[in-house]
């Protein structure tokens, strides 16, 4: 979809039949229909908001321009150029967001990265991801938390969980899911020798608890133990670390870097209502593929996207073919060109 296939009278009639939905009392006798139909009407009223914010600007801007013809202005020139750019990075940006179609892409989004084999030099590439992902939220105004980390030996992060809260964080998110390569000259090798680094990232969709996945606490086993590692004297004296165990499918969520046994106990559970939404997600998603004959890839499969600062800087999506030279600029979060080729590439694809 595009802004050439948006009809915003008819995203206006759509709004108006969603809140008279909305306005019936027994609603949200179906707490997950309630919340589903309140996003949609949410992602609808942004959207037109959206347009009609462009469509005023493009009538200012274009009264500038006639102003500036009528008075022969250069200052006027500048600005109406200036205007025009930022219209049309607005406008590519909005286009991008139309393309965020799929059940959960309005969703929160929960990124797990791992340090691939390797030590050192894997688990400096993890934190250097890490440190992407909240750099990119950071430009989207998005609040990102990082909920659980493992320190690496020497430097870097073993494992870590980063909570990004933002309007479509999911759907913006989920195309870094996969492996990612990294070529540099090792600042840990005494001969700068070059070396190639793994991480894996994993982005689930933030679950409403007890709406998308109803745990009965029977279901969960809490431990509690001493947290390890940097954290000062009170974490390592008291069980403030807290694992969980969801009985019926063996999944596991440990946390200790929080501060309180409760704030661990809470991070914890989001992330086991994260990892059983993702294998409702995929399970539909398997599905699908098995009625329409496809093949669904069981594995990790190869890298999809390879980081190369020696001996040239370029960042290359291998699925899109969508590459970036500012190497730099990308891990410090200038990730909307990969983002935006990833969804296009998806565009009639079942999401």
């Amino acid at each position: 979809m595009s802004w050439c296939d948006f009809d915003v009278a008819d995203e206006e009639k759509q709004i108006e039949e969603l809140e008279q939905k909305a306005s019936d009392p027994d609603l949200w006798k179906d707490q997950r229909k309630g919340k589903a139909l309140m996003r949609a009407l949410d992602g609808k009223k942004g959207l037109v908001a959206a347009w009609r914010g462009m469509e005023k600007e493009a009538g200012e801007l274009l009264a500038m321009v006639k102003l500036s013809m009528a008075e022969s202005d250069d200052s006027i020139e500048e600005d109406v150029a200036g205007e025009a750019q930022r219209l049309w990075a607005d406008f590519e940006q909005m286009e991008t967001r139309l393309l965020l179609s799929g059940e959960l892409d309005d969703r929160n989004a929960l990124c797990a990265l791992h340090a691939g084999a390797g030590g050192t030099e894997s688990q400096d590439w993890a934190s250097m991801l890490l440190r992407m992902y909240i750099r990119w939220a950071e430009r989207h105004h998005y609040d990102a938390e990082v909920l659980e980390v493992s320190e690496g030996e020497e430097t870097g992060i073993k494992s870590a969980y980063l909570s990004v809260r933002g309007d479509h964080a999911y759907g913006y998110l989920k195309g870094e899911h996969g492996v990612h390569r990294l070529v540099r000259l090792s600042p840990f090798d005494a001969d700068h020798a070059r070396h190639t680094s793994f991480a894996l990232v994993e982005v689930l969709p933030e679950a409403d608890e007890q709406v998308d996945i109803d745990i009965s606490p029977d279901e969960l086993k809490v431990e509690t133990f001493k947290a390890s590692g940097p954290g000062g004297q009170h974490m390592q004296k008291t069980s403030s670390a807290v694992r969980i165990t969801h009985l019926p499918t063996g999944i596991t969520a440990a946390c200790q870097s929080q501060r309180s046994q409760h704030q661990n106990k809470d991070a914890a559970l989001k992330i086991i209502y994260a990892r059983l939404l993702e294998e409702e997600r995929l399970k539909k998603e398997r599905e699908r593929a098995r009625l329409k004959g496809e093949r669904v890839d069981a594995g990790w499969g190869n890298q999809i996207r390879s980081y190369v600062l020696h001996p040239y800087k370029l960042v290359k999506d291998h699925r899109t073919g969508f590459e970036s030279s500012g190497a730099e600029a990308v891990l410090d979060g200038a990730l909307d060109g990969f983002t935006a080729a990833y969804l296009r590439s998806k565009v009639g694809e079942s999401q």
